[in-house]
């Protein structure tokens, strides 16, 4: 137990410093838009390459493990959504929100460091894979739920033209195209590149996660949901499980593949669903408590995963 306390103490601790430290320094929301800025577009990216231009090609296109792990995690979403939408009848807006919340791990500031530190570099791969995939349909859902909804004022084919452009041009998915590119190729960056890219990749979780803190800290909880109750067990119990039913049932994938998918659907609530919902200007306020509290929960269900995977308490595969 002391192995995984020390593998999640400092992946944890870094996000509450970032909380301690917003409530010390007491600067504004805005004052993080720089950081923002190049933990999006220059980090990330940078890590995401990385991890990609250094596999094997073969390994890329793994379709049935990326089919098992979004199939896992649009269950959950569809769960969510159809409950909602019957509760509340009919409410489109809200229910694509909680859907997300429900199912839209932090994968992107949490994922890569939190893998790699408990998995090893093995973990690169199915990291990006799921992060690339699950995103481009969050990026689609969305705008499209809420064009249903009739909150989106653009016309179809605009909403389409944005969906596409989200996509396409989304850094982190810019850069693994790069990365697939030079894995096909098979290409090395120059030495002085490299270390460049390096440097820039070993910044990337901790400042994805102080930022994460410190937005946590300064979006109070002000008004608990009373779906929170479906919403966490969804996320941290429901989501994790499913992915590993699937992926057993699918197929056999190496053990890291099935730990790392199974340890990204265990996370919280990612920061974009409140993101989004100040967006369409749904659910603002109750996102943000899911996304607060899921994350203060997760330090518990994730370390209890951890604990299971690292003491081989779960198999790697249930039908061997």
């Amino acid at each position: 137990m002391a192995d995984i306390v020390g593998l999640v103490l400092p992946f944890f601790g870094m996000i509450l410093l970032g909380a301690i430290a917003a409530r010390i320094t007491r600067q504004p929301l805005e004052a993080l838009g720089w950081m923002n800025t190049f933990i999006v577009y220059i980090a990330l990216p940078a890590l995401f390459f990385q991890l990609i231009a250094r596999t094997p090609i073969e390994q890329l296109t793994e379709w049935r493990y990326i089919f098992g792990v979004v199939l896992s995690t649009y269950l959950v979403f569809s769960l969510m959504f159809v409950g909602s939408v019957i509760v509340s009848r009919g409410e489109i807006a809200e229910s694509t929100i909680k859907g997300l919340a429900a199912a839209y791990g932090n994968i992107g500031y949490m994922g890569p460091g939190l893998a790699l530190l408990a998995l090893g570099p093995e973990a690169a791969v199915p990291v990006a894979l799921i992060f690339c995939f699950e995103n481009v349909l969050h990026f689609a859902i969305a705008p499209t739920m809420m064009a249903l909804a009739g909150d989106e004022k653009a016309s179809p084919g605009q909403v389409a033209l944005g969906v596409v452009k989200r996509i396409a041009l989304h850094p982190f998915i810019i850069a693994t195209a790069v990365g697939v590119l030079a894995a096909w190729l098979k290409f090395e960056p120059p030495v002085p590149v490299a270390r460049l890219l390096e440097y820039l990749a070993q910044a990337a979780a901790p400042c994805a996660l102080f930022v994460m803190g410190v937005t946590l800290a300064l979006q109070p909880l002000r008004r608990v949901p009373r779906e929170l109750g479906a919403i966490v067990t969804l996320k941290l119990v429901v989501h994790p499980i499913l992915c590993y039913l699937v992926l057993s049932l699918i197929g056999n994938f190496s053990e890291v593949w099935v730990f790392s998918a199974v340890l990204l659907a265990g996370l919280p609530t990612a920061t974009n669903v409140f993101v989004i919902a100040q967006q369409y200007g749904v659910w603002v306020q109750r996102a943000s408590a899911s996304l607060l509290l899921t994350t203060v929960l997760s330090v518990v269900s994730v370390t209890g995963l951890l604990y299971l995977i690292r003491n081989g308490i779960l198999p790697p595969d249930l039908f061997p």
